[in-house]
C-alpha cells in the first residue's frame, strides 16, 4: 500500500478512535441527522455524571518472537496505538533463528554469513520501524534504548519511542528454539519441561545490555512477572498456551516457542495477580499458525494496512534508514510478508463468545468475565438501578471466557475453564469448572470441577474450548466442549449435583466454541463451526437425546458463532470471510433427519471481526475500526461506532420493557454498557452512548 494512501486510512481510523461523538459512524456516515433523531424516538435515560466511554487503560503484549505481534495481534495492536493507549510489547526471545538475514524466493538476496547477534538486531530494527510507523507515520522516528535489571537476575532492553513515550518495547533476549517443532532442549520448551536447568541469553549486536545471563524456569517466570509489575497493564495479550495438535501426525499446530512462551506468560500473570498495588487486568489469547488453515477474517482494506506494517518490518526497500550495520529489518519475511496467509486473519483463541450475560430473578442482570485470573461478576437489580461490581469469586487460574445460565428456580450458574499449572510439567491441565448460587440472588458456592475430556496434556496440549451451557426443564445443567481431537463432548449433571463422564457426540474438525439455544418447542440445539461450514446437533423432541452431527451446508464462516432462539427454530449469526459482514440463517428442526436451513442473508454490520451479540433487532460487535459498534438487523450494512476498543466479545439481552442492553469489557478492565430502546422503524434503532457501568 503506498505510504500516502496508508496515511489517509490511518487518519480516518484515528478520527473514529479519538474524535467525534460516540454512537456515530464517523467518516463513513458523518454525524447523526435530524431525520435520524426523529425516527429514533425517545432516548434511553443516561446518568449525566458518567461520561461517554472511550478507550482507556493500558496494554501489555507478551510474544515469543519479533513479528508475532505483527502477524497475530494486528489489527488490535495498531488500533490500540492509534487510540493513544499505553502499549508495551515484551519479546521473550531474540528470534535469532539460523542467524542469516537473507530473503529467499524471488528476491534472492546475496548470500549472507550466519551472525545470530546481528540478525536478532536486524529484527529489532524492523520492529522499531514498524511501531514508529504505526504510532507516528514515520518509520525513522527515534527511540531511546536502555538496559534494566530484571526480577529474575538478568537484564532486559527497554526501548521508548521518543515522540510517543507511551509506546515501549521490552526485549528479554532469551534464546529461541530455532525450530517450529523439532526436539530442541535448549529452548523455552526444554526449560518448562525441566530438561535443562537454565536457558541462556542471545544478546543482539546493538543492545545496551552488556552482560550475558541465564534464567531458571522460576527466574524466567519472575522476570515476566516483574515486567507486568513495572507496567501494571489492564489488558494482557499473549499467545495460545494450548494450541492443540494435528490429528494425523500429532504435531503441535503452532510454533513451540509460541505455546511455551504463553505458558510462561500464564505463570507470570498468576504470580503478578498476587501483587497488591495494581489495577484489575484481563487476558486475551491469540491464535497463531492455525490461522493459515482457516477462512480469512479481515476485510481487504484492513489487510492492506496490516501488510504495510509487515513490509516495513521486512525492510523491503533495503535503504539503510536506521543506520545499523546489522540491517533495518527481517529479510526472511521480505520474501513473503503475508506469512502463510496470516496477514488475512486475527483470531482470539479464547473468550470470543457472547454467553456471559444472563437475566436472573425479577429482571436482575448478571454479567461475568475474568479479572486477575478470577471469575468476576457485576449485577444490576433493575432497569433503573445502577450496576454493582466487580466481585471476584474465590479460586484462581480461571481462563478467559465465561458462560452463564439461569436455572428454573432463579439461581444463576457460571461455567468456565481453569488452568492448573501444577508442580511438575506433566501436571499442567485445563479443566471445566462450575459454580452456582446457593439461593436466588445469594452467594456463589465453591467451584466444582467437571474434569476434562483429555487424558493428559501431552495428548493434545489440553486444547479444550470454553464450555457452552444448557439447562433442562428439570434444572439439570449440561456442559458442551470441543476437545483437542476437535470433536464435541458433553457432561450432564447428575441427581446428586455432580457431573457425569464426558460423553462423545462426534463431529470432526470443530474449530469454534460450541453454542447452544433452545427453540420454542423446547428442543435443544448445539452448533459448532468447522473450517468449511457449520454442523448441528438437535433434539428431535424436548426429552430426547441430541441427534447429530447434522450437516447444514452453510458456507464458511470466520469461526465465531452465535445462536439465538427464533420462533420454532434457532437463528445463527456469523461473519463472512474476507469481509466481516454479519450474516444469518434460521435452522429449523426436522425430527430425526437433517434440519431445514433458510437462505443465508446479510444482517448488517459491514466489516469488523469477532463474535457478534444479538438482542431483539440490535446487533453488537467489533466494527470496522475495531471499536464497539451496534447495527440494526436488516438495516443499512454499517455500524454505529463508539470510540471504545474492548476485549473479547460483547453480550446483550432483551429486557422485558423492550430495551436491548449490551455490555463489553473495555481495555481498561471495566464494564461498559449501552441500552437501545425499540422504535417505530426497527431498522433504525436509537443511537445511545456507551457508558462505564460503574461510577468512578
Amino acid at each position: 500500500m503506498p505510504v500516502a494512501r496508508r496515511h489517509i486510512r490511518l487518519a480516518a481510523l484515528l478520527t473514529v478512535l479519538a474524535a467525534g461523538s460516540a454512537g456515530v459512524l464517523a467518516v463513513a456516515q458523518g454525524q447523526e441527522s435530524a431525520a435520524d433523531r426523529a425516527a429514533a424516538g425517545p432516548r434511553t435515560p443516561q446518568t449525566p455524571a458518567l461520561g461517554a466511554s472511550t478507550t482507556g487503560g493500558s496494554v501489555l503484549q507478551i510474544v515469543a518472537h519479533p513479528d508475532d505481534d505483527l502477524f497475530f495481534m494486528n489489527p488490535d495492536l495498531v488500533r490500540s496505538v492509534l487510540a493513544g493507549t499505553a502499549v508495551t510489547t515484551t519479546y521473550l526471545t531474540s528470534g535469532e533463528a539460523d542467524g542469516i538475514n537473507q530473503a529467499g524466493g524471488n528476491l534472492k538476496d546475496p548470500a549472507q554469513p550466519a551472525d545470530h547477534a546481528a540478525y536478532a538486531e536486524a529484527r529489532q530494527n524492523g520492529i522499531r520501524s514498524a511501531y514508529a510507523q504505526m504510532a507516528t507515520g514515520d518509520r525513522t522516528s527515534a527511540w531511546k534504548r536502555t538496559s534494566i535489571p530484571t526480577a529474575g537476575g538478568g537484564f532486559a532492553e527497554v526501548d521508548v519511542l521518543v515522540a510517543k513515550p507511551e509506546i515501549n518495547l521490552v526485549w528479554l533476549q532469551m534464546r529461541e528454539a530455532g525450530s517450529i517443532g523439532a526436539d530442541r532442549p535448549e529452548s523455552m520448551r526444554g526449560l518448562w519441561d525441566g530438561r535443562i536447568p537454565a536457558l541462556g541469553s542471545q544478546l543482539t549486536s546493538g543492545t545496551p545490555v552488556r552482560q550475558s545471563f541465564t534464567y531458571t524456569k522460576d527466574q524466567a517466570v519472575a522476570t515476566i512477572a516483574g515486567i507486568l509489575e513495572r507496567y501494571k497493564p489492564t489488558t494482557i495479550r499473549m499467545q495460545d498456551p494450548t494450541p492443540g495438535k494435528f490429528p494425523k501426525d500429532g504435531k503441535i499446530t503452532d510454533h513451540q516457542d509460541h505455546m511455551y512462551g504463553a505458558r510462561f506468560a500464564q505463570a507470570a500473570a498468576e504470580r503478578y495477580a498476587a501483587v497488591a498495588d495494581r489495577p484489575h487486568f484481563s487476558v486475551q489469547n491469540y491464535l497463531g499458525y492455525l490461522n493459515s488453515a482457516l477462512p480469512h477474517v479481515l476485510d481487504p482494506a484492513t489487510v492492506e494496512t496490516k501488510l504495510g506494517f509487515l513490509k516495513t518490518y521486512a525492510w523491503m526497500d533495503r535503504e539503510n534508514h536506521c543506520g545499523s550495520p546489522a540491517g533495518c529489518g527481517d529479510r526472511k519475511v521480505a520474501a513473503k510478508p503475508t506469512g502463510r496467509d496470516w496477514v488475512h486473519s486475527m483470531r482470539y483463541s479464547r473468550g470470543d463468545h457472547t454467553s456471559w450475560l444472563t437475566e436472573g430473578r425479577a429482571g436482575r442482570l448478571w454479567a461475568f468475565s475474568v479479572l486477575d485470573g478470577h471469575m468476576a461478576f457485576w449485577t444490576r437489580t433493575g432497569p433503573q438501578a445502577e450496576w454493582a461490581g466487580p466481585t471476584l469469586m474465590p479460586g484462581s487460574g480461571i481462563d478467559p471466557g465465561a458462560s452463564a445460565a439461569t436455572l428454573p428456580d432463579g439461581r444463576v450458574a457460571v461455567l468456565g475453564t481453569r488452568t492448573v499449572l501444577g508442580e511438575r510439567p506433566q501436571d499442567y491441565r485445563r479443566e471445566v469448572v462450575y459454580a452456582v448460587q446457593s439461593a436466588p440472588d445469594g452467594p456463589f458456592e465453591a467451584w466444582q470441577s467437571l474434569g476434562t475430556p483429555e487424558a493428559a496434556d501431552q495428548d493434545g496440549t489440553s486444547a479444550i474450548s470454553a464450555p457452552a451451557v444448557a439447562v433442562g426443564p428439570d434444572g439439570k445443567v449440561t456442559a458442551y466442549v470441543r476437545d483437542s481431537a476437535r470433536t464435541l463432548r458433553a457432561s450432564e449433571q447428575q441427581p446428586d449435583g455432580g457431573f457425569g463422564p464426558w460423553a462423545r457426540l462426534g463431529g470432526e474438525d470443530l474449530q469454534s466454541d460450541p453454542v447452544t439455544a433452545t427453540d420454542a418447542a423446547g428442543r435443544r440445539h448445539v452448533y459448532a463451526t468447522t473450517a468449511g461450514t457449520v454442523v448441528a446437533w438437535i433434539q428431535p423432541s424436548p426429552a430426547a437425546p441430541l441427534l447429530g452431527p447434522f450437516p447444514t451446508q452453510l458456507p464458511p464462516t470466520t469461526v465465531p458463532l452465535t445462536a439465538t432462539p427464533d420462533g420454532e427454530g434457532v437463528r445463527l449469526w456469523f461473519r463472512r470471510p474476507d469481509s466481516g459482514t454479519v450474516r444469518t440463517a434460521l435452522v429449523t428442526a426436522s425430527g430425526t433427519t437433517a434440519p431445514h436451513i433458510s437462505t443465508v442473508t446479510e444482517a448488517g454490520g459491514r466489516a469488523g471481526y469477532g463474535a457478534v451479540s444479538v438482542a431483539g433487532r440490535l446487533l453488537s460487535g467489533r466494527a470496522e475500526s475495531g471499536t464497539a459498534g451496534t447495527s440494526a438487523v436488516g438495516g443499512p450494512p454499517s455500524w454505529n461506532e463508539s470510540r471504545m476498543l474492548y476485549a473479547g466479545a460483547p453480550a446483550s439481552i432483551l429486557e422485558p420493557a423492550g430495551a436491548a442492553t449490551t455490555i463489553v469489557l473495555g481495555l481498561d478492565a471495566e464494564l461498559h454498557v449501552t441500552s437501545t430502546l425499540p422504535t417505530k422503524d426497527p431498522t433504525r434503532p436509537t443511537h445511545t452512548t456507551w457508558r462505564p457501568a460503574i461510577r468512578p
